[in-house]
């Protein structure tokens, strides 16, 4: 019988394993298996080189759950005495301090970087024993035994086969781990593409009305994932059956990319494209890292770039540490290189389809746009090798890429400031009218429907240069939107303009954090007699703040509105003569008394004009003050007369009301209003 110490440097080692291990004490089950399949391995490769000349059976690693303990057991190498002594009894580390300070915080930090593995067996029991036999002809079994203290025992055991069994005796904080069921679960989560078998329990069928136990092994894994045979052996069914294996949930991917390399780094794994048509966070974290088929994590971000964290499925890789830590993944050249790659091989992937098929890309277009506008928004190398091949779609449903839009717009779309405007919708139903007034002077109109589109366009404009620019379509009038130089100014009469404002502006609806400005412009007999528009660059940035931190100071700022009357339409022009016959006798002797208050007004600013406020006569400024108070009172009372005539004249409320209604803006009690008028003016 042998005693001793464990050779570590500090007494409290497994307090410490315990303490900070405890979040992620899950990891001792992937740990234990990863132990036995190493050395189910080695033994297999012995075998190979022919230093092993015995049988090797059946490997099957067992998992075990007994009343209070949990057994792992292989037919692996097995161990000797002396084995034990190097491999378990030595803990080799720099000092407790260096410890804890880089790595506290990290349970595969600990373990990966230290060869801590076996050691994770105490943050969740509270002995450990291993009782093992060497594969090596003769060899004694032997016992070792630990009861989470420094001190050990090994001793003589029996056992009649090689390999190893380590029994866990679990602690009364750690009982949830004695249920099969949670095992086995832990066990899919971590082992299931492990390439040794293994088994937990016996595999249950229903049997005269309930589940009973067969006496056929459980396994629990696929030895031979998809991603480690070759691309070339490969269907398309095998690929869509090994995503639901993945996702069983999920609704089928539109095409994947085999990733397979061996130079500089060792890489492999399935990349699948699910439907992505919203929502950014909706489908993260799908991703599930593998080092030689050991899970590690489905936190990815710090292997490959953010917006592939949308994409699902498996990257293998032993270049990869398993101290996943985002810090330490970041300063590691292999993940920049392995990054790199999938981005290079994704891009790769999107292009050959572009190339050779272009139909079944804009079949696909749909689904990948918000991932290619993602990757093409935060990597520059993205935008590089995608700039050729994405798409824009217009509202008749054609694909162009940008390169081909741009030649199509550039002869009509031009403005004679020599800009290039790509007119776009955000919903063609909600704004079908602006698209058709656009459509009828012949310009194209895209669809900008996804979540990204609007900082796409920012950034577009940028890669594009000064000249082009992206304008909503009901941002303005088609006339201004692209202004021609041959555009017609037939500016109203001041007195005409402000009394077709008056009455208009004085009928606009309160509306919370809505302001309306009412403007007059010549849009044709055939445009719509009243439309709304709302700045480009206001609604931009009220967008762009709804999605980015930083800006929600826009997204307090009221909506800037222009309701845009067609002085061109009948229905306008019959106001315009209505409002003066019942409203100029009236408004006639307040513009009189109006022009000569503003005429006295003007004396007196001129007579005050190089004096300091002290050398002005006091009653000059008393005079000045009732004068603004009495111009105040006038234009309110000529506000009030065209505002008294507005309030009952239907056809001014029913053209506000259907111009709300095209933009969405007419609910509730205003919409009852507008219907019970509009069966009345029926």
């Amino acid at each position: 019988m042998q005693k001793g110490k464990i050779g570590v440097t500090t007494e409290n080692i497994f307090p410490v394993i315990k303490q900070f291990l405890y979040s992620d004490r899950e990891i001792f089950l992937r740990e234990m298996v990863s132990n036995a399949v190493d050395a189910t391995q080695k033994l297999k490769t012995l075998s190979s080189k022919g230093e092993f000349n015995g049988d090797l059976g059946d490997l099957t690693i067992h998992i075990t759950v007994g009343k209070d303990t949990i057994t792992v057991s292989d037919r692996g190498l097995g161990m000797t005495a002396g084995e034990i002594d190097k491999y378990i009894n030595q803990i080799a580390f720099s000092g407790a301090n260096d410890f804890l300070d880089k790595y506290k915080n990290d349970a595969n930090a600990i373990i990966g970087h230290f060869g801590l593995g076996f050691y994770s067996a105490f943050m969740v029991s509270k002995q450990v024993e291993i009782v093992t036999k060497s594969y090596k002809e003769g060899s004694q079994a032997v016992r070792w035994s630990c009861d989470g203290s420094p001190e050990f025992q090994i001793t003589d055991a029996e056992r009649d086969d090689r390999g190893t069994d380590i029994i866990l005796h679990i602690d009364d904080d750690s009982k949830e781990y004695l249920q099969e069921t949670t095992i086995q679960a832990l066990l899919k989560k971590y082992c299931r593409f492990l390439p040794v078998p293994i088994a937990c329990g016996k595999k249950k069928e229903w049997k005269e009305g309930k589940e009973v136990e067969t006496a056929e092994d459980n396994i629990i894994n696929n030895v031979e994932p998809l991603w480690t045979r070759t691309p070339s052996e490969l269907k398309d069914e095998d690929y869509k059956n090994f995503y639901r294996e993945l996702y069983p949930m999920q609704e089928e991917p539109m095409f994947w990319i085999h990733l397979n390399v061996d130079f500089p780094f060792h890489l492999t794994g399935i990349l699948y494209f699910p439907k992505i048509k919203s929502n950014l966070d909706l489908q993260k974290n799908r991703i599930q890292l593998y080092c030689n088929q050991v899970f590690v994590t489905d936190s990815v971000e710090g292997i490959v770039p953010d917006f592939l964290t949308l994409l699902h499925g498996v990257i293998d890789s032993p270049d990869i540490p398993l101290n996943v830590s985002r810090s330490y993944l970041q300063s590691d050249s292999n993940v920049k290189k392995i990054s790199g790659y999938i981005t290079r091989k994704v891009a790769d992937r999107l292009t050959s389809i572009f190339k050779n098929d272009r139909k079944e890309f804009e079949s696909k277009w749909d689904d990948v746009k918000l991932f290619i506008n993602y990757g093409m928004l935060t990597e520059e190398d993205f935008y590089s090798k995608m700039e050729k091949v994405a798409l824009f779609k217009d509202t008749e449903g054609t694909y162009f890429t940008y390169e081909e839009y741009r030649k199509l717009i550039e002869p009509n779309q031009t403005d004679r400031n020599k800009n290039l405007i790509y007119l776009y919708a955000t919903n063609k139903e909600e704004q079908f009218g602006y698209i058709e007034a656009a459509g009828n002077k012949g310009y194209s109109v895209l669809l900008m429907d996804n979540q990204l589109d609007i900082p796409m366009i920012g950034m577009l404009e940028q890669k594009f240069g000064n000249n082009s620019r992206f304008q909503r379509v009901d941002s303005d009038s088609i006339d201004n939107l692209i202004a021609k130089e041959d555009t017609v100014k037939n500016d109203l009469p001041a007195g005409q303009l402000r009394m077709i404002t008056k009455v208009f502006s004085s009928q606009m609806p309160k509306m919370e954090k809505a302001d309306f400005h009412v403007d007059a412009q010549s849009l044709g007999e055939s445009a719509l007699p009243v439309m709304i528009t709302c700045s480009e660059y206001m609604r931009r940035m009220k967008d762009m703040a709804a999605i980015q931190p930083g800006m929600g100071f826009y997204g307090e700022m009221p909506d800037m509105y222009t309701v845009i009357l067609n002085k061109d339409h009948k229905l306008i022009q019959r106001i315009l003569e209505d409002a003066g016959a019942a409203c100029d006798a009236k408004v006639k002797p307040e513009e009189e008394k109006l022009a000569a208050l503003k005429e006295r007004q003007s004396e007196l600013r001129k007579a005050r004009e190089g004096k300091k406020d002290e050398e002005v006569p006091q009653e000059e400024k008393d005079e000045m003050k009732e004068i603004d108070g009495k111009i105040s009172e006038a234009e309110e009372t000529i506000s009030g007369i065209y505002s008294g005539y507005a309030a009952d004249n239907k056809t001014v409320h029913e053209l506000i009301d259907l111009a709300l209604l095209q933009n969405g803006m007419l609910k509730g009690e205003a919409l009852s209003s507008f219907i019970r008028r509009s069966v009345e003016l029926i």
